[in-house]
């Protein structure tokens, strides 16, 4: 797939994005989901090995290439890695499906009800790197615990002027200000984050898109006026902490949103399933997934 190939199939596709980018610090936790305990590696190299092989038993499951699975992110060190011998890009854009690489570098110390990015002082060499693999966009996180308006224009702030440098890079920038969905005064607060996500839509230059992931609203609809807006190619859905079925019931309620889930896309996968289980399996959750992604 080319880039214009590449941008139809995210703007128009009817599926979701699959979240394969566990990094460092989520890494053990994915793997103990997945069946793999501490004591089964020692050290970042076989940690990141254990789960390039369940990501790899993901990508080549006869069901992720069924159409159903339009986009898939990845961490860094899965880009650099291959699967059936091919650059794991190149393997997804083998199977119909766009590769995305996660950019940010963890999460800075909590402020006004906020966490921004760290400041991204690998990204100029990550963009490039991701480049000349065949990389179509990107993926950065934020996080906001409360309706606080100072501390969410920040963290939108922030997506904007990196997405923009993203962008001038020749990727698609994919901007995610989470939303924690244990918030108390989460709805309050996602009526503010809607209103500075508007403005900097609307402050891109002429001609730029952007992709927003951002947490299924607690009101229904609530993303509208950003997935219609012209700047945006796609508004993808985070499961942030829903199991598959409470995430997909709420998705299904948000037209236009589409899902990029992570544990609601792997939480019933065993490193101990045969393959046949492991298909099973995973194929369930696709279905189910999609079929939110598209309802409405």
């Amino acid at each position: 797939m080319n880039t214009q190939e590449m941008t139809a199939k995210i703007a128009t596709g009817e599926g979701f994005i699959a979240a394969l980018d566990q990094s460092g610090g989520s890494t053990p936790k994915a793997l103990r989901g997945y069946g793999v305990e501490d004591g089964e590696w020692s050290g970042d190299d076989e940690m990141f090995a254990q789960i390039h092989n369940m990501r790899a038993r993901v990508i080549t499951s006869p069901c992720f290439s069924s159409g159903k699975v339009i986009g898939a992110i990845l961490f860094e060190k899965t880009m650099d890695g291959q699967v059936d011998g091919k650059s794991t890009a190149d393997a997804l854009k083998a199977r119909g499906i766009v590769p995305f690489i996660k950019v940010d570098q963890g999460l800075a110390d909590e402020e006004n009800g906020a966490q921004m990015m760290k400041p991204l002082d690998k990204l100029p060499a990550l963009l490039e790197k991701s480049v000349g693999y065949g990389m179509f966009g990107t993926k950065m996180r934020s996080v906001i615990k409360s309706a606080n308006a100072q501390g969410i224009a920040a963290v939108v702030a922030q997506q904007f002027e990196v997405g923009n440098q993203i962008a001038d890079a020749g990727l698609m920038p994919m901007l995610e200000p989470e939303f924690d969905i244990t918030a108390d005064d989460r709805e309050a607060g996602e009526d503010i984050l809607l209103a500075e996500i508007m403005k900097g839509l609307d402050a891109l230059p002429e001609g730029r898109k952007v992709m927003l992931k951002l947490s299924i609203p607690v009101k229904p609809g609530h993303y509208t006026p950003a997935i219609e807006h012209p700047n945006v190619l796609r508004v993808v859905a985070l499961s942030g902490g829903y199991s598959t079925d409470d995430a997909c019931d709420c998705l299904a309620k948000n037209p236009g949103m589409i899902a990029s889930f992570s544990r609601g896309l792997l939480q019933d996968l065993r490193k101990t399933q045969s393959d046949g289980e492991f298909d099973d399996a995973l194929s369930r959750a696709i279905d189910k997934i999609q079929a939110a992604s598209v309802a409405g």
